[in-house]
């Protein structure tokens, strides 16, 4: 892949990645995917060059745990998948700190549930730590800390995880990597009349709906397209754009 550092990502200062399972894990193997890891770490590394902040938030502790744990291909119960993520944390930060070691970038764990945005005091620790992070010149990688995390506490999704994210950071931009680049009237791979939207300046009623019909899921994570533009309509309340792109 190439981010490149023109348009949107030329005029940011600070950009939140989300980095999803589909891109992140190898669905033939449930193995980390190196290659894609590599490339986008030397791109997040030229960006750096360029002068700009990166922090990054990553899925995919749940499904290398599964590997790890001898769970993968069968359904899963709550505990189990919660120490799918336990085990699974411990190789997604190895996999990320291994990606970037050859661009001298460290990069440094950070797990947070929904209070964590929403509880005042922890909010203020969370930015705390990840300004801190960023000055220090590391890469925050951020996950929702599934082994701890409750219905009442989770944020379900890491697209809105990402959002509370760049509110938090106070983020220029929030870029959303996806196995579909951007959003379309319909599902592109069903609907062969489905046009691609370049632009949305207002998150209306009809927009929301295309993004129910255009769920862009691969099977591998929990999030799709509806919990991009929920992510989106987030990020915009703190005065951040946000891009949906091809991360493949």
């Amino acid at each position: 892949m190439n981010l490149g550092v023109g348009g949107p990502l030329g005029q940011a200062r600070r950009i939140v990645f989300k980095v999803g399972s589909a891109l992140l894990v190898d669905a033939a193997t449930g193995a980390a995917n190196k290659p894609w890891l590599e490339a986008f770490c030397a791109d997040a590394a030229a960006l750096r060059a360029a002068g700009k902040q990166v922090v990054v938030v990553s899925s995919g502790a749940g499904a290398l745990g599964r590997r790890r744990l001898g769970l993968s291909g069968r359904k899963t119960t709550l505990p189990e998948k919660q120490a799918a993520a336990a085990a699974g944390q411990s190789l997604l930060m190895r996999a990320w700190e291994e990606a970037f070691e050859p661009h001298g970038v460290g990069v440094a764990q950070i797990l947070m549930t929904r209070d964590d945005t929403e509880i005042r005091r922890r909010w203020l620790n969370a930015r705390a730590t990840v300004e801190t992070l960023l000055s220090l010149g590391v890469v925050p990688v951020v996950n929702e800390n599934d082994t701890v995390a409750t219905e009442e506490i989770r944020y379900g999704d890491n697209d809105r995880l990402a959002a509370r994210v760049a509110q938090l950071a106070g983020a220029d931009l929030l870029v959303l990597l996806s196995d579909i680049d951007g959003l379309y009237t319909a599902d592109p791979r069903r609907d062969p009349t489905a046009t691609h939207i370049a632009r949305v300046s207002e998150i209306t009623p009809q927009i929301a709906g295309m993004a129910e019909g255009a769920n862009a899921s691969a099977g591998v994570g929990t999030g799709g397209m509806a919990t991009k533009i929920a992510a989106a309509r987030i990020a915009r309340a703190a005065g951040c754009a946000t891009l949906i792109t091809l991360g493949s």
